[in-house]
């Protein structure tokens, strides 16, 4: 079928629910391999977004297409009633590469499942049921999740679930507190606090954060900001969930983004390329707080939860993890990428500031520096432009803006895709900035 064909066969039968896409547009993608995937019409992209970033390992690993082959000939499905052999060898290889004491692992579909899964499991272990999160996070689409997703997606989708809670975002490019750090003495993480308790009804449970916010864009806490927060929390008899559904498995530059901080949280989530593009996700804690909520009939799970196959793949992911050396890898690529992108930015004004760590990166777009007014229109553009030259990108940003370009790199990018994509990447932004820095 050409493209046009599916696309009318698209605006028939499919539901447009996709993030930023509303129209029955192409590229419709064909097929993928490392770093490229292929349209219909045989256009080949370098795809900076890493599929949904469930593709950092790259598109098709071979060992993870040779792990559902072994799959398809042993067990696809498993009643969850029951413990299966892959499940039971995941949890045992998760629990030993996670720090102490996560060494309990429940294995869900998505990043929004294991997050409800965190949120429901630190109620029940602090019969709280008040749950708070930073104003430019992302923590999935479901109702529960959503309803903790406050930079992006949120407006629109009432009555949320009750004694959700924003706290103000260690956003240091724009303090909501006009202040700067380290003078700050995280004075927003303070602020959000003292609100946070005035709020409360005295049923605090957790609070649940991203080490880094990708989707709400690509923002660095400041150094330190993760442990002052897991220490307010315990000040408080609540539990710390970090949700690495974006940050973790190395893309970072550290196996978990919490470790580079010092901290381990008391329950973290995980998915993405978990599965090496297989639809799998993890909530880990400790053995606890298992016992305790257990204790009290926690009962959570779906249909496909735990499927031999996506928990062999997740075993294979981990493995590829390790034995490709990504977590040096990831350092080694995060230096390349930002040393392109700081070059980029001297020479570009509309470029006001270059963020994120290891293979997930972001650029905040300006219509000046001192100003600081978000270039909401540049982004979509410079997505498109790069569209159409072959390269995948993503424009996030939180409360509506959409100036924050993201990169999502896979790990299986060659230095020559990296120079082409950045090319390309400069040639949208030259188009629409071009005043060269002095």
């Amino acid at each position: 079928m050409t493209e046009q064909e599916l696309l009318d066969i698209a605006r028939d039968y499919c539901f447009r629910a996709r993030v930023q896409k509303r129209q029955f547009i192409g590229p419709v993608l064909a097929s993928g391999k490392g770093s490229i995937v292929v349209d219909v019409n045989g256009k080949e992209y370098i795809d900076f977004v890493a599929g949904q970033m469930c593709a950092a390992l790259g598109h098709n690993h071979p060992r993870i297409v040779e792990s559902i082959h072994r799959s398809c000939e042993t067990m696809i499905h498993s009643n969850m009633t029951h413990f299966n052999v892959e499940e039971i060898k995941l949890a045992k290889r998760l629990g030993e590469v996670l720090p102490s004491p996560l060494k309990k692992s429940l294995f869900l579909l998505t990043g929004s499942d294991a997050n409800e899964a965190a949120i429901v499991i630190a109620k029940k272990y602090t019969n709280g049921f008040e749950v708070a999160s930073p104003h430019v996070s992302f923590h999935g689409m479901s109702d529960a999740a959503r309803s903790i997703t406050f930079g992006v997606w949120h407006a629109g989708y009432g009555p949320l679930l009750p004694g959700s809670y924003a706290i103000m975002a260690p956003y240091c490019y724009r303090c909501p507190v006009d202040h700067t750090f380290p003078e700050c003495h995280y004075a927003c993480l303070k602020a959000g606090f003292e609100i946070l308790d005035a709020e409360s009804v005295g049923a605090l449970a957790a609070v649940i954060t991203e080490p880094l916010f990708s989707a709400g864009g690509v923002i660095d806490p400041p150094s330190g900001w993760l442990k002052e927060l897991k220490k307010m929390c315990q000040d408080r008899g609540m539990l710390l969930i970090v949700d690495e559904a974006q940050t973790g498995l190395a893309k970072l530059g550290s196996m978990f983004a919490f470790e580079q901080e010092g901290i381990v949280p008391d329950i973290v989530s995980i998915s993405k390329h978990f599965g090496g593009e297989l639809t799998i996700s993890a909530v880990a804690t400790s053995p606890e707080i298992e016992e305790v909520v257990a204790g009290r009939e926690f009962v959570l799970g779906h249909s496909h939860a735990a499927d031999p196959m996506a928990c062999a793949a997740a075993i294979v992911s981990l493995d590829i993890i390790e034995d490709e050396g990504l977590v040096d890898k990831a350092k080694e690529m995060g230096k390349r990428i930002r040393d392109s992108l700081l070059e980029m930015a001297k020479r570009y004004e509309i470029i006001g500031d270059v963020r994120g760590r290891g293979v997930l990166q972001g650029i905040e777009l300006v219509k000046d520096r001192d100003s600081k007014v978000p270039a909401n229109e540049a982004g979509p553009e410079v997505e498109r432009r790069c569209l159409e030259d072959g390269l995948l990108i993503t424009v996030r940003g939180a409360q509506g803006r959409t100036n924050v370009l993201r990169l999502v790199v896979p790990f299986t990018t060659t230095q020559e895709q990296m120079d082409r994509a950045f090319d390309i990447l400069e040639s949208a932004i030259k188009s629409l900035s071009p005043t060269v820095v002095s």
